[in-house]
């Protein structure tokens, strides 16, 4: 099983990933790698990123963080999490007829089996540290600063 260790870090991987689908159009990471100093996330993309699309990426999920957005669970039919979400990367022990989704704000919602911050708010500055690209993969490597003072 994945090992989810860093709340923070975590919840970071998902607003990236939907901030990801909404500035390049592509898919949500077919594969990561999460820590607590610093995590990766692949992408099926055919180039590297330009300076623009990074700056915006850093924005918006600068931006949802600051919103203070809240992260719930949620248990979804699969029926219907099939219609409105994507299933590619359902987690292991995520079998059965009913998945839980992970919701930040109206942000992002995700199948996830993993622990997450109870708010965006907890998780301080993000930033990309580098990206690089080779054979359609589009590797994007983050961190996140401490949160402020008293949370």
């Amino acid at each position: 099983m994945k090992d989810y260790s860093d709340l923070r870090m975590h919840t970071a991987e998902h607003l990236l990933n939907q901030t990801v689908v909404r500035v390049l159009g592509c898919g949500r990471a077919f594969s990561s790698h999460i820590e607590k100093k610093k995590s990766k996330c692949d992408y099926r993309f055919q180039r590297d990123l330009a300076a623009e699309e990074r700056i915006e990426i850093e924005r918006r999920v600068n931006e949802a963080i600051k919103a203070n957005l809240p992260v719930r669970e949620d248990f979804v039919p699969r029926s219907e999490a099939e219609k409105s979400l994507d299933l590619g990367r359902l987690p292991e022990g995520a079998a059965g007829d009913t998945l839980r989704v992970i919701r930040i704000g109206d942000y992002d919602a995700c199948p996830c089996i993993g622990p997450h911050a109870a708010s965006t708010a907890e998780l301080g500055i993000f930033r990309i540290i580098s990206t690089g690209f080779a054979d359609g993969v589009l590797r994007i490597r983050f961190k996140l600063d401490a949160p402020a003072a008293g949370l």
